[in-house]
């Protein structure tokens, strides 16, 4: 702890964004990087508190708190404040495999739980940490490792995600030889067709792959598992599989109107997006076009948000964003205690962008959509809402109900359905023989991360469900620890 009143002299400054106005009109990041001496007082405000829950790491109530991969926050910070960069690299790197994926994307329940945060704003942990991985790469630090000497041992990794790629990273300097299956035509999965450029620019994610090739992984790109090639050939090929497709089936919202055309589901929207913008600068119209549509999106989570920012810069006519829950209190609740993630009303980059353009926060609350009306030719003019309210029923679930008289049209040429995922898809499963549980995911202990087919491991959203990206590489980590462990009866990995 460099400087012991640093909370006391300091007030919070994390990232800031551009100017809505403008950041609209291009595809590039959105945030502005600031300076050292701004980081270094943001480092000087970590107070050394006791017991550092910012890296703890688990969760409570069924909410997660602290940093899952257990980032050693307390020491890169300090680090920072006294100008040791690449130390803190160095540190960050310890239990990171990718902190400018979850500098850039991460909600950081690290700063939800910062002991700062009970009496000030939290220490800006997240800026701290992209800075560190951003400065490294700049600065040249970030090298290729490739391992000493190699086990003869091969591991076939199923999908090149967060998860997939941090097993692949973690296996790879044991000495593994590792070959990376990916049924898009990029590596990323999440991160390059999940997460529009503006927020992760693709540039930045390739160029980690990039690096995790030189280090001798193979990645094998346009090749479905299951489909293009069988299952089964990963276990004569291959002494380890480790799956990590991720949770890619999506909720749908089955109602009257559901076939009308211009109802889409999220991923399908963000994914032919970002192409269209890699392919050809979305010169070739391999994608739908938000411009001057109403557009509704149906969900309040990142994706929808996602979503969001992506019709603004499409020019849509009009953007709205349906959420099923109630609006969150400005200020913690008494049942949403520290060090739980404070689940609080916020504006997020998309929400910003459509208030600046069109006044207000683009989000109504405790909507829900009874109806889709199609036009003469079959495409979507409209919608039918009612407002719930949600109460609590006999056996104590909370359960919605209609508010009468509160029925409503809404204008719409282009609805989006960002409402989440309900499991993996099956065919790979299947064909592997893995067990699922009752939420369809691929039966695995966390922590062991073994499935019941002998040498096939299962990590990431296709085991745990649809989670964050810092928790994807938690478990990436975990599950090439346990890979290692039963290739070569002991490991050394963390």
């Amino acid at each position: 702890m460099g400087k012991p009143t640093g909370f006391l002299e300091f007030e919070r400054k994390s990232t800031t964004y551009r100017d809505p106005a403008e950041r609209v009109q291009t595809w590039d990041e959105f945030d502005e990087k600031p300076d050292e001496q701004i980081l270094q007082k943001q480092g000087a405000r970590c107070m050394d508190c006791g017991i550092p829950f910012c890296q703890t790491g688990d969760n409570l109530n069924g909410k997660t708190f602290g940093c899952p991969i257990h980032n050693l926050i307390p020491e890169w910070n300090d680090l920072v404040y006294r100008g040791k960069w690449r130390e803190a690299l160095d540190r960050l790197h310890k239990t990171n495999n990718f902190p400018e994926f979850t500098g850039r994307v991460c909600p950081a329940p690290c700063e939800g739980s910062c002991v700062l945060g009970l009496i000030e704003k939290p220490v800006a942990i997240k800026s701290i940490e992209q800075a560190i991985i951003d400065r490294g790469f700049e600065e040249g630090w970030v090298k290729p490792h490739i391992p000493s000497k190699r086990t003869g041992k091969k591991v076939a990794i199923v999908g090149s995600g967060p998860a997939g790629l941090a097993a692949a990273d973690q296996l790879n300097r044991a000495g593994h030889t590792v070959t990376v299956f990916e049924r898009a035509d990029r590596i990323g999965g999440l991160l390059t067709y999940g997460i529009p450029n503006m927020k992760l620019d693709k540039k930045v994610v390739k160029r980690r792959v990039d690096l995790l090739a030189e280090e001798g992984i193979t990645f094998i790109t346009n090749t479905e598992i299951g489909k293009d090639k069988p299952a089964d050939e990963l276990k004569k090929e291959f002494d380890a599989v480790i799956l990590a497709g991720g949770a890619t089936v999506p909720r749908n919202l089955e109602i009257e109107g559901r076939d009308a055309e211009g109802i889409l589901f999220a991923m399908d929207f963000l994914h032919a997006d970002t192409k269209s913008l890699l392919d050809s600068n979305h010169k070739d119209g391999k994608f739908t076009s938000a411009k001057g549509k109403h557009v509704i999106v149906i969900g309040g989570g990142d994706t929808g948000t996602d979503c969001v920012g992506t019709s603004m810069r499409h020019g849509c006519a009009s953007v709205t964003q349906f959420e099923i829950m109630p609006k969150p209190p400005e200020n913690r609740d008494v049942k949403n205690p520290w060090p739980e993630w404070p689940h609080i009303y916020r504006l997020d980059y998309g929400q910003e962008e459509a208030k600046a353009k069109f006044g207000d926060d683009p989000r109504s609350y405790e909507v829900m959509t009874k109806k889709f009306e199609k036009d003469d030719k079959g495409y979507v003019k409209e919608l039918h809402t009612v407002q719930i309210k949600w109460k609590v029923s006999k056996e104590g679930r909370m359960i919605p109900e209609e508010v009468k008289g509160s029925e409503r049209v809404w204008k719409a040429d282009l609805v989006l359905l960002a409402m989440g995922f309900t499991g993996p898809e099956n065919p790979l499963l299947d064909q592997l023989g893995v067990e699922r549980d009752a939420r369809s995911k691929a039966k695995a202990e966390h922590e062991v991360y073994k499935t019941n087919v002998d040498g096939v491991f299962a990590a990431g959203d296709m085991r745990r469900g649809q989670s964050l990206v810092v928790w994807a590489i938690n478990e990436g980590r975990g599950a090439a620890r346990e890979c290692d462990r039963w290739l070569m009866g002991s490991t050394e990995l963390p």
